[in-house]
């Protein structure tokens, strides 16, 4: 990757982070799942709310990294109306893609390739899962 290529895709991720939509607490959520980076110390906090097995509403509150916060943007865009069993699936790919060299998510969630170049930065790989963890879990 060239240096342009490079300063090109940092200022998409840039501002990813800096437009995160719902990034705020729903009043009633059915699950609410906060996780935090131990090694950052970025953190966040995943809200929601199920229509059977549909998201609907989300909610988040994000303090990460840039790149946790870029990961937390992009799927905010397209959490709602996704299935647990897909969103479980896209932990799992996003997982893949950074630790194992998998292919990044396809789809709605095909934005998320743009923290592909994030595989060598291990000690980031925390704040990136943070949102699909929470929401994971919750």
């Amino acid at each position: 990757m060239t240096e342009q290529e490079l300063q090109e895709l940092y200022a998409q991720v840039v501002a990813l982070a800096q437009d995160i939509p719902l990034n705020e607490r729903l009043a009633n959520p059915s699950a609410s799942v906060t996780m935090v980076s131990p090694l950052c110390g970025s953190q966040v906090t995943a809200d929601l709310i199920m229509d059977g097995d549909r998201v609907s509403p989300f909610g988040q509150k994000v303090r990460a990294c840039t790149l946790g916060a870029a990961a937390a943007s992009i799927v905010a865009r397209h959490v709602e109306g996704k299935s647990a069993d897909e969103l479980r699936a896209l932990r799992e790919r996003m997982r893949n893609m950074l630790k194992n060299e998998g292919s990044p998510p396809d789809g709605d969630f095909a934005q998320l390739a743009i923290l592909e170049s994030a595989r060598d930065l291990i000690s980031r790989h925390g704040s990136i899962m943070l949102i699909f963890d929470a929401i994971g879990e919750a």
